[in-house]
């Protein structure tokens, strides 16, 4: 009966293995890792631009543009957030 057992149990460690997911390289995480990283870059190079401007190293119209496209890129990202957000609540109502 011991021996049954055993195997009972290897086979159940054996199909939970096979059956849990396995991340393939990290395609997810490293898109969304690439998408943080350009938007770090694109505030970070406007914020030069705004530092720049206020020391008199850049023109006015260049702050604005930089102004521009930075808000642009806060208001994609809470976009983006909020859209995840919205999924997962839909994935928390569905009945199971």
């Amino acid at each position: 009966m011991d021996m049954k057992t055993s195997f009972v149990s290897q086979a159940y460690a054996n199909a939970r293995a096979a059956a849990a997911p396995q991340p393939k390289a990290g395609e997810a995480a490293t898109g969304f890792g690439k998408l943080a990283e350009n938007f770090m870059g694109a505030l970070q190079e406007h914020e030069a631009t705004a530092r720049a401007a206020m020391t008199g190293g850049a023109d006015p119209h260049a702050l604005v543009q930089a102004l521009a496209s930075s808000q642009l890129a806060v208001e994609t990202v809470a976009t983006v957030r909020d859209r995840v957000v919205e999924a997962y609540q839909e994935i928390l109502r569905m009945p199971v």
